[in-house]
């Protein structure tokens, strides 16, 4: 290609010579005549279905128009990664009802309305839960770069539970939190918003989607690409720009690879935001011309609507005769097909749906009765209004709670397909998964709104009764709804599953062009039915061509050869009821109208309905209720709140950390030293110095520590043979008990008082600790051996500090030995002290006394 792009990454200067934008003019033009082509099909499935009126069976449970609305999922503080300045730094993350993860500096600059620093869509992500799977993944990103955990750009985690967010194509995540419920609680969250994101097509436009998912569909099978897509994800420029890179990465790695220079993580650095830049490019390319490609088709639509309405019959007439042609021609070779390569494996396809996903459904309908069995309770013990009200909305959001819900998708996960990639061409079972997770989901919301509706209804028309019981009839009335509406939706989730898995290997091996096994060469090319199939477009007339196509015909006529088995292989397994599936004979059709007349009456607002009346909104139950609109509650550590208000907080980066052959001479190093040291005193004088890395003094939490920073206490440890009779000459009084001593809990106070003494001089206090040692010293034998001893003892002094931002400052270097003496301390010139700060303690065996600080010195 002519034109090139270029980045500058550090020093190396890589210069492309295959071109984003390019590859993305030609991929879009190619789909974007496929889309033309589908929107038009779609337009007149979706009119015939409107004159017809056909349809499955009814919904017994209501729908939810807007089902967050007004909600936030989840809030919270966590630690993450910076990749500019190689440092961990708090960061309040804000997930609202878009399932987008914001990230703010702090809780206040949420609160103050200002804007994100960096929002994350997580269409296309996976949730990591360590290190090695992350660094598996990357090496895969980039055959030939190995990457070593611990290595820059790939820090320690700064707690031991990490949660990173890897994208193929785009940057990654790198997030960690201190406790393990915070963990849990998070990766339900951060699976939740992926789960949501990769469902952006709506379903309810019923000519958009169906003509993206095609033309994707038929793109990717016109460049020999088969089966199941993992990232058929996000919204419909995501997807095309995931199109786009699916083909260009792989040469972008076979060029640049061999490129790259510099040391280990530089190239690996140097990759990730080479993708980066390519992937937002294309994506930008892939919005703007996906914009355009609508606006073209939605302003052609009324012009073909009137067509379609005009000429129905004659369309339909048309259709079927071409259909029958092509049936003629396809149907027995699919038909033989089907029996000698598919048939024997259905059954075992259904199974390895039907287990788990009968399993999910299963505990979604457990978790709802549990839930309002414990309501009923609580209620049946305080039936307040305010308790009712209470419960009921947090029941309200149950669906849209990932950590309560975690255990019902939990068991989809075990979905296992092994067997079905090489020949079905069945990447992984991830499609399956989350889409039988979001028909949980949706079964849920239905059944709690319908349980809303009905105990409203309830309520309000039988105020005499008791609420337990109103509560329990309202439940065993939604429950027999959802085991009807259960069923149903699990058996058109397995046909449609089937069709997934089947249909893309049979026009796999239908198609000479692409036909790979050797056993079918002879009869896909004796059927030639994509080659022949243009002949068939003759028998289309011209102003039908727009809602008859070829391709999709064939593709008609091959599902309808499958549909055959794979109805008999549901209904089968319904019969058996070891599913707990209805039979298709079991049909409620307009079973309940009145209740789906409430369907059309507005949500219903508990807190405003049954919440505390608190005038203005003003109080704190006001403000209860107004924390309780987040669907997931927060968690506030004790650890935490010194942080809370911050707006970051330093963790020790990469650059300490060491290469592998930094890391093998400090290791040689170390061992030199434990041999020197075995031959030395066995006790050396620990080094009070802190070493690298390790924990700054933690930061003053109480109103206690804050006055010992403005008023430090000296404390002196004395020895003394009687505590019946002491030695008070100077006015002391005694105190209660106190511990016997008190360990010394940072070496930087010692330092600091050692210096301090030095500086300034010895206190006047010291006049009342001189009187008492000379008293002492005049005593008995054993006296004089303490006094001895006393002299040696550590003098014992803790100051913590604080500066303005809140943080720990800094351990000072050059501190003293940690056995600094009380008589070394004496030789200094005398400061002015107060004297309430003193306070002498007299120890002998295992009593003490303590005397109360000096009156007058």
């Amino acid at each position: 290609m002519s034109s090139k792009s270029q980045w500058t990454l550090g020093h190396p200067s890589i210069s492309l010579s295959v071109c984003p934008t390019a590859r993305t003019r030609k991929v879009l033009a190619e789909f974007g005549t496929l889309y033309q082509q589908q929107y038009g099909l779609a337009l007149f499935n979706k009119v015939r279905f409107e004159i017809e009126g056909t349809g499955g069976p009814q919904s017994q449970l209501l729908h939810r128009k807007v089902p967050l609305e007004g909600r936030s999922i989840f809030s919270g503080a966590v630690y993450q990664y910076l990749e500019e300045n190689k440092k961990w730094r708090i960061r309040f993350l804000f997930i609202p009802d878009s399932y987008n993860i914001e990230c703010f500096e702090s809780k206040q600059a949420h609160d103050r309305g200002q804007q994100p620093k960096g929002v994350i869509s997580c269409a296309g992500y996976k949730v990591l839960t360590s290190m090695d799977e992350y660094l598996e993944l990357l090496n895969n990103s980039l055959p030939g770069v190995k990457a070593k955990a611990g290595g820059p750009p790939f820090p320690n985690s700064a707690t031991q539970f990490p949660l990173l967010l890897w994208h193929p194509y785009t940057r990654h995540y790198c997030f960690c939190v201190l406790t393990e419920k915070e963990h849990n609680k998070w990766m339900a969250v951060f699976q939740d918003c992926i789960r949501h994101a990769n469902n952006g097509l709506p379903e309810d436009n019923k000519v958009q989607t169906p003509a993206f998912t095609d033309s994707v569909r038929l793109y990717r099978q016109h460049h020999e690409q088969y089966g199941t897509w993992d990232m058929m994800c996000g919204r419909p420029p995501q997807i095309l720009a995931n199109l786009v890179m699916e083909t260009l990465v792989p040469e972008l790695r076979n060029l640049i690879g061999p490129r790259l220079k510099g040391k280990l993580y530089q190239r690996q650095r140097n990759w990730m935001l080479i993708l980066d830049a390519v992937y937002h490019q294309v994506l930008c390319q892939t919005q703007a011309q996906y914009e355009a490609l609508v606006q073209v088709s939605y302003s052609g639509q009324p012009q073909l609507e009137s067509s379609i309405r005009t000429d129905m019959d004659q369309i339909i007439t048309s259709k079927e005769h071409v259909t029958s042609k092509i049936r003629a021609l396809v149907q027995p070779k699919a038909e033989q097909l089907l029996k000698d390569s598919v048939e024997p494996d259905i059954t075992f396809i259904l199974e390895a749906l039907m287990e788990p996903t009968s399993r999910g459904f299963a505990e979604v309908r457990d978790l709802f009765f549990r839930e309002l069995t414990d309501m009923s309770n609580n209620i049946q013990n305080d039936g307040s209004r305010e308790k009712l009200g209470e419960h009921m909305e947090k029941v309200s959001m149950l669906a849209y709670h990932p950590v309560k819900m975690q255990s019902c998708y939990d068991k989809v996960e075990q979905m296992n397909l092994e067997g079905l990639q090489q020949k079905f061409d069945v990447s992984s079972p991830s499609v399956f998964i989350q889409r039988a997770q979001i028909l949980m989901r949706e079964q849920m919301d239905n059944t709690v709104y319908t349980f809303e509706h009905l105990l409203h209804q309830s309520l309000s028309d039988q105020e005499g009764d008791e609420v337990p019981k109103i509560i329990q009839r309202c439940l065993d009335r939604v429950m027999k709804k959802y085991d009807y509406d259960s069923s149903t939706v699990r058996k058109k989730f397995f046909k449609e599953a089937l069709l997934q898995i089947i249909i893309p290997y049979m026009l796999k091996q239908l198609n000479p062009s692409c036909a790979q096994v050797s056993s079918c060469q002879s009869s896909t090319s004796d059927l030639g039915c994509p080659g022949e199939l243009p002949r068939f477009r003759e028998l289309i007339f011209e102003d039908f061509s727009r809602f008859i196509l070829v391709e999709n015909i064939f593709e008609e006529v091959v599902l309808q050869s499958a549909m055959k088995d794979i109805m008999l292989a549901v209904r089968e397994a319904a019969v058996q009821r070891k599913h707990n599936l209805y039979r298709d004979s079991m049909i409620l059709a307009q079973s309940d109208p009145n209740l789906h007349m409430l369907e059309e009456n507005p949500p219903i607002d508990w807190a405003a309905s049954y919440g505390p009346q608190d005038e203005g909104g003003t109080g704190d139950s006001a403000e209860l209720w107004r924390r309780r609109r987040q669907v997931v509650s927060m968690i506030l550590l004790d650890d935490w709140r010194h942080l809370q208000n911050e707006s970051c907080m330093e963790v020790p980066g990469v650059d300490g950390i060491r290469e592998e052959e930094e890391e093998s001479k400090e290791e040689d190093k170390a061992e030199e030293e434990e041999d020197d040291d075995q031959n030395s005193d066995p006790s050396p004088v620990p080094d009070p110095s802190p070493e690298p890395g390790s924990s700054p003094t933690k930061s003053p939490d109480s109103v206690h520590e804050i006055r010992g920073l403005i008023n430090p206490m000296l404390e002196v440890l004395v020895p003394v043979s009687e505590l019946n009779n002491p030695v008070l000459t100077n006015g002391l009084v005694l105190q209660g008990e106190e511990p016997k001593s008190r360990h010394i809990q940072d070496d930087y106070s010692k330092a600091l008082l050692n210096r301090l003494l030095q500086k300034e001089g010895e206190p006047p206090a010291w006049g009342s600790v001189r009187q008492a040692e000379s008293r002492l010293s005049a005593g008995s034998g054993q006296q004089e051996a303490e006094s001895e001893r006393f002299s040696g003892t550590a003098m014992q002094f803790a100051v913590h500090q604080q500066d303005d931002s809140g943080f720990q400052s800094p351990v000072s270097e050059g501190l003293e030995d940690e056995g600094q003496a009380i008589t070394a301390a004496r030789k200094v010139q005398p400061v002015a002290l107060d004297p309430e700060s003193v306070m002498v303690t007299f120890e002998s065996g295992d009593e003490e006394s303590e005397l109360d600080p000096i009156s007058n010195v």
